[in-house]
């Protein structure tokens, strides 16, 4: 059940929600193992549960993965709505609806740290996309982009959808199929209508993982064809 409560930590109610969201009767909580704590652990399944900074989990992640499987659990924000909250963090000020809609492409945003897990036999990674709600307040001490409004808590509301990939060809899903080869970032972007930045992340990504491979140049860009 997600709490109805005002946050006072960030992320804390999301990383919670999500792990009752994806725990099953006999999963066991916060297990000590190797000198970590495991969020989830399923029989031989450990599961990791991380809403922002995949580089504050990576040495983790590789240490486990010598002797483990380990699955990783990522939310991608699809719909959000900000919550506007006093500086005692007791009284709700304002709801609003964010004009923000994300995607199942804005997993690169993070995979970036971390593309060559990916290989690795005993990872998998999945991708909830989810609505939230993001706790905020006026108290000066955000960022600029929002007007110095810190973010107090971020609260799962629903999940939408749910994207599991359990090895590198999975996210070939990314390259259309009628995409011509070799292809180039920008017509990776025209193709998918993303900001060339995104697919610039999603090509060092499917290159780490052995999926892509750089097969020319034209001009001063890469050309790129599927390895797989």
């Amino acid at each position: 059940m997600i709490s109805k409560g005002i946050g006072v930590q960030n992320e804390r109610s999301l990383h919670a929600a999500l792990k009752q969201w994806y725990a099953e009767p006999e999963d066991q909580f916060e297990v000590p193992l190797n000198g970590f704590f495991i969020d989830l652990v399923r029989g031989k399944q450990l599961v990791e549960i991380q809403t922002r900074n995949f580089s504050a989990i990576r040495q983790k992640l590789q240490t486990l993965l010598q002797e483990h499987q380990v699955h990783l659990l990522h939310p991608i924000t699809f719909e959000k709505w900000v919550l506007q909250v006093d500086r005692v963090g007791t009284k709700v000020l304002s709801r609003r609806k964010s004009p923000y809609r994300g995607k199942l492409t804005d997993i690169f945003e993070e995979l970036v740290r971390i593309p060559e897990l990916v290989k690795h036999e005993n990872f998998t990674v999945e991708f909830p996309l989810i609505r939230e709600e993001e706790v905020r307040c006026r108290d000066g001490k955000g960022s600029k982009h929002r007007k110095r409004e810190s973010i107090k808590d971020r609260r799962l509301l629903e999940v939408v959808s749910s994207h599991r990939f359990t090895k590198a060809e999975d996210f070939l899903q990314f390259i259309p199929l009628g995409l011509p080869r070799p292809f180039s970032n920008k017509t990776l972007a025209a193709a998918l209508a993303l900001p060339i930045h995104r697919c610039r992340q999603i090509t060092y990504c499917l290159r780490k993982m052995e999926a892509l491979s750089v097969v020319g140049k034209q001009r001063n860009e890469l050309l790129f064809d599927t390895a797989l």
